[in-house]
């Protein structure tokens, strides 16, 4: 397996944020994976989109661990995925929108709040997604504790 480019893009990374040591893995052939706490996410996530040239927003996951919630970024360049995963705390789960970076981010960004709760910073008051508009108030379908009424 030849994993040559995922590992200039670990140590462009390392480089760059030493901070990141032990934080990198490659698991399989075009595929990194990046923990990272929130309060450096910004500056990774825009060097990984500007320098390393990851401009293809794939999608955004949300997963509710627990006591946090979970968000990982997918970014693409060609043919290879990289993955930033940062947590926030449930009981207080607020994230900035990337929106000003990928316009494609929107509609991800909706998912995450309408299912997980998340209040996104900067992104546009409008329409809900994927829930309908008479989804009921603070009931988040994707969280472990959430139960169905009725």
């Amino acid at each position: 397996m030849n994993m040559v480019n995922e590992e200039i893009v670990k140590e462009d990374l390392l480089k760059k944020f030493p901070y990141l040591e032990g934080k990198i893995s490659i698991p399989r052939s075009r595929r990194i994976f990046v923990d990272i706490e929130l309060a450096k996410f910004e500056e990774v996530f825009l060097f990984a989109k500007g320098e390393l040239e990851f401009t293809h927003l794939c999608t955004i996951t949300g997963l509710d661990e627990g006591e946090s919630i979970g968000i990982i970024y997918h970014l693409s360049r060609k043919q290879k995925l990289l993955n930033f995963k940062t947590s926030i705390p449930k009981n207080n789960p607020v994230l900035k929108s990337i929106i000003k970076y990928f316009p494609s981010a929107e509609i991800y960004e909706r998912e995450l709040v309408d299912l997980l709760g998340v209040k996104v910073e900067g992104l546009p008051e409008g329409y809900r997604y994927p829930l309908t508009d008479d989804w009921p108030k603070d009931e988040f379908p994707l969280r472990k504790d959430w139960k169905p009424k009725g």
